[in-house]
């Protein structure tokens, strides 16, 4: 039977102690995602990184999607490394660099989602295996929200390939047995984190972990699931105008392998992030993952110049947002 949990938190302010509502804990039964033995599918929103856009990690920002939006569950995305300054050199650095810089954003989120009782993804936003820093950035975060069935762990947001991790090249995407191999290598990461995470908090909180080539060769783990966890999904990334029905069939070799699927990132356009939105291929995968109970995560709480990205550079930092851009605007009438 699912467990319901109450959670105190304190106003540093008043010093007063509010209970904040009850969410059931999340089960995976099956290919099913269950809130209290009911089954869940979600459309919600990512957070772009907290190291390029810290301004949106605020208790009103995360309220404004609940409230006016009609949001229940985000995803916070832990800038892990410097990669996110390639293209933003004045940004932060990310939490391996700035540890303490990145809790106080991640924790602003999750603090407000248990107090409005919304679910919150805990998102390890990284494109590079961080064995260590991993462990030691989910043992902090499981120790705090120990119990919490609002929090949900993703182990590793995008993982590539081997020889990005070495030499920053892909030269061994089209080579199957070294994509095999690399998948080990992210078998036997999982496997430390969750360890780590299971440790501060046994009450098996949902975990979800990505797979190799940015989240679209989902049929690895299908072949070679992680074992030793049961409340365990695997993530699926797709921007429509580039991912179309391949990875959807793709997606359905996995579900018929018993592989629950979370799509944990994605949007309408080109996986550049920019270029137009492909509207057709946008409902086509909306409605697929609909009709299969798999929940949705629209990228991204941003305010680049890109077609991702839902809020101006003019956008209030809190919210409310009177002026979204097109994607924005779609993504509130799909949540809604």
């Amino acid at each position: 039977m699912a467990a319901l949990a109450a959670v105190s938190l304190v106003s540093a302010a008043t010093g007063c102690k509010d209970k904040a509502p009850e969410v059931a804990a999340l089960k995976v039964e099956g290919t099913t995602l269950t809130a209290g033995g009911t089954p869940v599918s979600w459309h919600g929103v990512s957070f772009g990184w907290h190291n390029i856009w810290p301004r949106f990690y605020n208790a009103g920002a995360l309220s404004t999607l609940r409230n006016d939006w009609g949001c229940s569950i985000f995803r916070a995305s832990i800038g892990t490394d410097g990669h996110a300054r390639i293209d933003n050199p004045d940004c932060h650095y990310g939490y391996i660099q700035e540890p303490g810089f990145a809790l106080e954003c991640l924790y602003a989120l999750i603090d407000e989602a248990v107090r409005t009782g919304s679910y919150i993804i805990v998102d390890w936003h990284s494109h590079n295996l961080y064995t260590d820093e991993a462990v030691e950035f989910f043992t902090r975060v499981a120790r705090r929200y120990k119990g919490v069935p609002n929090v949900i762990y993703e182990l590793f947001n995008e993982p590539v390939c081997d020889s990005f991790e070495r030499e920053a090249s892909y030269a061994d995407l089209g080579n199957e047995e070294a994509m095999k191999a690399y998948w080990k290598q992210l078998k036997d990461y999982a496997a430390k984190v969750i360890a780590a995470i299971s440790a501060e908090d046994p009450s098996e909180p949902l975990i979800l972990m990505g797979c190799p080539s940015w989240d679209q060769r989902i049929d690895l783990p299908a072949q070679d699931p992680i074992e030793g966890y049961a409340n365990l999904m695997y993530t699926v990334h797709f921007y429509a105008a580039t991912h179309g029905q391949w990875l959807r069939d793709r997606c359905d070799f996995a579900l018929a392998k018993g592989l629950p699927l979370f799509i944990s990132e994605c949007a309408a356009c080109e996986a550049s992030g920019d270029g137009p939105m492909d509207d057709a291929e946008w409902q086509a995968w909306t409605s697929w993952a609909d009709s299969r109970g798999v929940s949705l995560m629209a990228w991204s709480i941003s305010d680049k110049a890109e077609t991702c990205s839902m809020l101006f550079p003019t956008s209030t930092s809190e919210g409310p947002w009177d002026s979204l851009k097109p994607w924005g605007e779609t993504v509130k009438a799909w949540i809604k």
